[in-house]
């Protein structure tokens, strides 16, 4: 599902398998073992690069899952309790001591573009994947601290818009001239090295941890108050 694998001063994350990389309790559980295996383990020039394996970086909280319930009201209440276990990870990357990179490999979706928009750095392919918010889609409200997010990472009002309220898919070289992601590149290939690339140029700059991680939860006031809240609303 996840592996995780030290090169350097760089924590290579992984999602692995040629599959959609659902974001189901399985998932949230070992990504939030190995974010705190992680920031036990920080010291001055750590970096975070996470990436994934096959077509999907994620398609999001793990829908087929929910939808195995017996009714309606339980699958609801499957994707209700993803939302509130999502919680985590999110304030997890928020608050890592070190700078965090997303090279996104495949299509994120929903949550799945949450998980990569958690980054300080966020990397595309320019010949496949797309970032895609696909509750309205779905029938699905937006949860609260998504759209904190959204607001606090994409500045333009007509993204938020064509994005949240019109499913826009985005790839990755409309991304980049969107501001919405940092650079794309050709390939996997290309991706990856790009990322490794920038995460041992940040290295080098040995930032202390905890005044890192405290000047971004600064950036990001809004995000906390409803990350720990002990339901979110969708």
């Amino acid at each position: 599902m996840c592996t995780l694998e030290k090169r350097g001063s760089l924590f290579i994350l992984t999602l692995t398998g040629d599959n959609e990389h659902w974001i189901g309790p399985t998932f949230i559980s070992t990504f939030i073992s190995l974010l705190a295996q992680i920031k036990s383990q920080a010291t001055r020039g750590s970096v975070l690069l996470t990436t994934s394996h096959g077509r999907f970086f994620s398609n999001g909280f793990d829908l087929p899952w929910a939808q195995t319930a017996p009714s309606k009201s339980a699958a609801r209440d499957r994707i209700v309790h993803m939302v509130h276990i999502f919680k985590p990870i999110v304030a997890a990357l928020l608050s890592l001591p070190m700078p965090t990179i997303a090279a996104i490999s495949g299509h994120a979706a929903a949550a799945g573009f949450i998980l990569a928009l958690c980054h300080d750095y966020v990397l595309m392919r320019r010949d496949k994947g797309v970032i895609y918010m696909s509750e309205i889609d779905l029938g699905l409200t937006m949860p609260d601290y998504f759209a904190a997010l959204v607001r606090s990472k994409i500045s333009s009002v007509s993204v938020r818009r064509d994005m949240l309220l019109a499913g826009r898919k985005v790839n990755g070289e409309t991304a980049a001239g969107l501001g919405i992601v940092d650079s794309v590149h050709d390939n996997e290939e290309a991706l990856m090295e790009a990322a490794v690339a920038m995460g041992e140029k940040l290295a080098t700059r040995k930032w202390e941890c905890e005044a890192y991680a405290e000047i971004r939860k600064s950036l990001y006031p809004e995000m906390f108050p409803l990350l720990n809240e002990l339901n979110g609303k969708m």
